[in-house]
């Protein structure tokens, strides 16, 4: 990461990365595809829209979970990736050790809230008995058997820090593979195999989760040898925790941010309709194969510049910040292009009513036309991670995801179209949030780039 060409080396790291993040929209899409065929019984029509809509409630959890895992593994990253680049091992080995330890704490934190939590979350969202119930289900089985999903997290980031990023997409592959083929088994009833409607959507989940952790550990400990290996690495270091989260708290909080805005979405589209809060749940997995694109580059952007930083070398750390930008900004205007182009296919794969899908479309119309400032911002941040800034990172999330959005959801929906105007309160989000990116980031280039000496 100290001599490849900047260009080659984010696209070499970064479209690993890409298909991993990718990958993990594909789980959350294809549970849904599957969902949204189940049959109705005698007693209820409309089972699969119920059960989409059950999915969409209990999204924010799940997205909780990828979020603490993700925030606490840009810490690691950035870290891992800087000792690296000052040639400290013993450091580095410590700091992968402490991770892992960190990744059993956070699969304890959501296993009590899977054994206690869950029906009070989803009564916050809905009264009715057939989503409640499904609902609950679904998430139990999700949050009880999490290891797999939080413990990959960290397995994932360590690789990815070391520049493996082609084995922790093997992993991720072979795991996502596991659950497209389990989910019609486990749901409809295949083989033998009891059919078990949503919740098999669950387990097919959290095994294919299980099979990604499975490898993930195969590849750390047999083929990073960056770092050193060892039991006495797994001892809690409270300097290095406290250095882990003095970056990955504010990046655990931004990735949060993207659930509480999401839960918070749920409860105001509802005050419209059930089918507005199912349209945004469709639209919201749909949308993920490009936020989560851009995101994988960003995944590449971090260690990129961090190393870089680490060794203080001024024309590469410019050079990641040019190629990062810039790949990022195309992945988001080849997304928006795309899903303007087969909005009605795309839709049309979903079992829904015809109001539904009609609200998804309009969704895709209105929300793709901020794509690229989403793509600036997500690049922005990366940035700040990158340099440890995440309270810079953090801010940029707030008013994306909370401060402007929510408010103006709100407030959109009490126009007497709302079903139609409250989709641009995500655009116009992004828009305000990029105008303090910008703000920062002439901050940044003086306090961090700016200072280092130039290399002649």
């Amino acid at each position: 990461m100290g001599v490849a060409s900047i260009g080659r080396l984010m696209l070499t790291m970064g479209v690993p990365m890409i298909l991993s993040m990718v990958l993990q929209a594909f789980y959350n899409i294809v549970d849904s595809y599957f969902v949204s065929c189940m049959s109705d019984t005698a007693g209820i029509t409309g089972m699969g829209e119920y059960g989409v809509n059950a999915l969409t409630l209990a999204f924010p959890i799940q997205m909780l979970m990828v979020g603490i895992g993700v925030g606490t593994g840009v810490g690691i990253n950035a870290l891992l990736s800087r000792y690296l680049g000052e040639g400290n091992r013993e450091r580095a080995s410590k700091i992968a050790g402490n991770a892992v330890f960190l990744g059993f704490c956070t699969y304890a934190v959501f296993l009590l809230v899977g054994l206690f939590g869950i029906e009070a979350y989803m009564k916050s969202q809905t009264s009715d008995p057939v989503i409640l119930e499904m609902g609950v289900g679904y998430l139990k089985i999700c949050t009880i058997l999490s290891f797999g999903s939080i413990l990959f997290m960290i397995y994932e980031k360590l690789l990815q820090a070391v520049g493996r990023t082609g084995l922790s997409t093997i992993a991720q592959i072979v795991g996502a593979v596991t659950n497209i083929i389990l989910d019609p088994i486990f749901i409809f009833g295949y083989f033998g195999v009891s059919a078990m409607g949503i919740d098999g959507a669950a387990y097919a989940t959290v095994i294919g989760q299980m099979v990604s952790l499975v490898l993930g550990c195969i590849f750390q400990y047999g083929f990073n040898k960056d770092v050193d290996p060892g039991l006495k690495y797994l001892k809690p270091e409270g300097k290095i925790i406290l250095e882990i989260y003095k970056i990955g708290i504010p990046a655990i909080l931004m990735q949060a941010l993207m659930s509480f805005m999401t839960y918070g979405v749920n409860i105001i589209f509802g005050r419209v309709s059930s089918s507005v809060v199912t349209a945004y749940g469709v639209y919201y997995k749909i949308q993920q194969f490009v936020f989560f694109a851009a995101f994988g580059l960003n995944n590449a952007l971090i260690p990129i510049i961090a190393f870089n930083y680490g060794m203080q070398d001024r024309q590469r750390i410019k050079e990641g910040i040019k190629y990062g930008m810039l790949y990022t900004i195309v992945i988001m205007l080849i997304g928006a292009v795309c899903l303007q182009i087969f909005a009605y296919p795309l839709i049309g794969v979903f079992a829904l009513s015809a109001e539904t899908q009609g609200l998804c479309i309009r969704a895709i119309r209105i929300v793709t036309l901020g794509y690229l400032f989403v793509g600036v911002n997500v690049a922005f941040q990366g940035i700040f991670q990158a340099f440890g800034n995440g309270v810079r990172s953090l801010i940029i999330s707030l008013i994306r995801l909370m401060v402007v959005v929510l408010p103006l959801a709100y407030y959109l929906t009490t126009f007497p179209n709302a079903q139609d105007v409250i989709w641009w309160a995500f655009p116009i989000a992004e828009g305000a949030a990029l105008l303090v990116a910008l703000f920062f980031m002439k901050g940044v280039a003086k306090e961090k780039i700016n200072v280092i000496p130039k290399k002649y």
